[in-house]
């Protein structure tokens, strides 16, 4: 809960700094221009918020009915539901961080810090039924025996 309490403050910062954002915009481009810019990122947004919940939405439930794991295919679609929400809120920054995150590689990199965030705050038996069993690179080791029943030990590390 510490966190949340810079929120304000950031969401304060950020309105000043799309502000700014705006009107560095208006003096390049005139200020009916920079307007009709920000009304048609957040159109685009509202468009796209509809697209991708309805894609994430068929990709959970095909994955779902298959009997298989939703997470990957799931999270990409919040990632583009993030990008969605980023341009719909008025603003140039946002836009362009939302616009940043429809690229393929920088939503799948999105996708992938998604998938860890929840990996982190789900056990490992929830992680597991959400994406499948998780890729290990296993090295093995010989130690001489300290007692008849002492076993190999195996030491990874664990890979995305």
């Amino acid at each position: 809960m510490r966190r949340l309490r810079w929120v304000p403050l950031g969401v304060l910062l950020l309105g000043v700094a799309e502000f700014f954002a705006l009107v560095g915009v208006a003096n390049l481009v005139g200020v009916p221009a920079a307007v009709i810019g920000v009304i048609a990122l957040s159109v685009l947004g509202g468009l796209l918020l509809r697209r991708e919940g309805l894609k994430g939405w068929r990709k959970l439930r095909a994955a779902t009915n298959a009997g298989g794991p939703a997470g990957d295919g799931v999270l990409l679609s919040v990632a583009g539901l993030l990008a969605a929400l980023l341009l719909l809120i008025p603003g140039y920054l946002t836009g362009l961080l939302g616009l940043l995150i429809l690229i393929p590689p920088l939503r799948k990199l999105v996708r992938d810090r998604l998938r860890g965030a929840t990996e982190r705050r789900v056990s490992s038996n929830v992680a597991g039924d959400l994406f499948g069993p998780r890729k290990v690179r296993v090295t093995t080791t010989k130690h001489p025996p300290k007692s008849p029943t002492s076993e190999d030990v195996i030491e990874g590390e664990i890979v995305d």
